[in-house]
């Protein structure tokens, strides 16, 4: 199958420095892409180089560079704590990123964009697993319905604009996340950094338990970063849904949008003893039953991208140890620094 990019193509990578953007462009480079040698360039300007939510300053960066293609990776993210303080910088300041980025790319003829949503995005009691057909057919998780509708809105405004506009965008929903270079933020991270944080704090100081939100039951399903961005470039390189064999059940149009998950799911709590575990924390775990869950269970159905020829690598444990070791580097050069 002919590639639908090339590697003397330039790249705007939108959120390149964060966790998901830095490692797709580890992904690209290895890949061959952005080299001088081949004539590509892959640009992923720092938040202080480029405002996102300034639609003039994203503009005039746009007639500038002249990029041939676009990844969103770009976005305001956080845990039930930080979706439940906040709810109007999570749909704003998404909703800005997002419709700026998208509409300026149809502007300036962007060749392909692809826009990163989230598994957030489908109802809070969906059938298990979760297919792509799932989305808007009942009501969202309440504690972090602010930041799904916003990434809603995307996928929508780049369905939109493939029909009125035969646009091509294409959008993947990854489930869970983790890896090198996450938010370690002790109330506003996701929850296996905040896990990670919480442990290797309690082993430094010998604390005697550690205190884990809710009752740990829920199941989750977890996809290393770096899995994340391997499905990226081959989606990039591969998949036109306009030719997708994986056709929908339920609607007649192809949708623009594909799950992105890995082989496995564990509960809070076995995930909780993982990684103590291998942190190495001796100590007692108590669960504070007061605090929210989440919804019970969200486990994707990957059907459609394994069809077409894609599956997740990493299993849980190692993607953890790799974790654990960028964590402590992390902690390592920042004390240096000090």
């Amino acid at each position: 199958m002919k590639n639908l990019i090339h590697q003397d193509d330039s790249f705007f990578i939108a959120g390149g420095y964060g966790m998901v953007g830095n490692a797709i462009y580890k992904k690209l480079v290895n890949s061959g892409y952005g080299s001088s040698d081949n004539g590509g360039t892959l640009l992923r300007p720092k938040r202080e180089e480029l405002d996102l939510t300034d639609y003039n300053a994203l503009d005039n960066w746009f007639k500038l560079n002249k990029p041939d293609n676009v990844i969103v990776a770009a976005a305001k993210v956080g845990g039930i704590f930080a979706n439940k303080e906040f709810p109007f910088e999570f749909l704003l300041e998404n909703l800005k990123i997002e419709t700026n980025i998208i509409e300026l790319s149809k502007n300036h003829g962007i060749k392909r964009l692809l826009f990163l949503g989230s598994s957030c995005i489908y109802p809070k009691f969906a059938n298990q697993p979760i297919k792509e057909s799932d989305l808007l057919t009942d009501s969202l998780e309440e504690t972090n319905q602010y930041y799904a509708i916003a990434k809603i809105a995307g996928i929508k405004l780049c369905e939109s604009m493939r029909k009125q506009y035969n646009f091509d965008a294409i959008c993947l929903m990854p489930t869970n996340l983790y890896g090198p270079n996450d938010n370690y933020h002790p109330t506003n991270s996701h929850v296996i950094p905040a896990l990670i944080r919480k442990f290797d704090d309690a082993k430094k100081s010998n604390l005697p338990h550690v205190n884990c939100w809710g009752t740990g039951k829920p199941l989750r399903e977890f996809l290393y970063v770096d899995d994340l961005a391997d499905a990226c470039l081959y989606a990039l390189e591969k998949w036109n849904p306009a030719i997708d064999k994986n056709k929908n059940e339920i609607s007649k149009n192809d949708l623009c949008w594909i799950n992105v998950g890995s082989n496995y799911e564990v509960s809070i709590r076995e995930l909780a003893n993982l990684i103590s575990r291998e942190i190495g924390y001796k100590g007692e775990i108590l669960w504070d039953e007061s605090k929210p869950d989440g919804t019970p269970r969200k486990k994707l159905d990957t059907s459609r991208l394994k069809k077409l020829g894609w599956e997740a690598k990493t299993e849980l444990t190692l993607g953890i140890q790799k974790t654990i070791a960028s964590y402590h580097q992390e902690k390592l050069m920042n004390t240096k620094r000090e």
